[in-house]
């Protein structure tokens, strides 16, 4: 089943805000963001989910990526107008019985990204590219 998903990509201090995940023994990172829901946009995703994941409020601004897999994924350059980074209260934190391994949001430098599995890897490369 195509879905459509949409992820924020926040950069502040020089680092970029991603969620940590441990899933069956393997450790990685992705841009904050899930699936778009009927009738929303992807920028209202986008906040949508950066409000459910991080527990802020985002200003959305540039689409610097489209990557096509089980359906298109949009990845906004976002900035954080209010809320605490790593508050969110999304599905994924309140139901233990999910089994989706672990979501942890933290800010990772950005001089480290290529040094750690970051899903997908062409946007953490554009990231990077972005903000030297």
């Amino acid at each position: 089943m195509l879905r459509n998903r949409a992820s924020v990509v926040i950069v502040e201090n020089n680092r970029v805000g991603l969620i940590k995940r441990i899933r069956e023994g393997n450790v990685y990172y992705v841009f904050p963001g899930g699936g778009i829901e009927n009738g929303e946009t992807p920028v209202d995703g986008a906040k949508r989910e950066a409000l459910e994941e991080l527990g802020v409020e985002v200003k959305v601004n540039d689409c610097i990526a489209e990557v096509e897999f089980n359906g298109t994924q949009y990845f906004f350059l976002s900035e954080i107008i209010d809320g605490e980074f790593g508050t969110g209260q999304g599905e994924e934190y309140i139901d233990e019985n999910r089994d989706r391994g672990t979501y942890l949001p933290m800010w990772i430098d950005l001089n480290n990204l290529s040094s750690i599995d970051v899903k997908p890897k062409e946007v953490a490369e554009k990231v990077q590219g972005l903000f030297k």
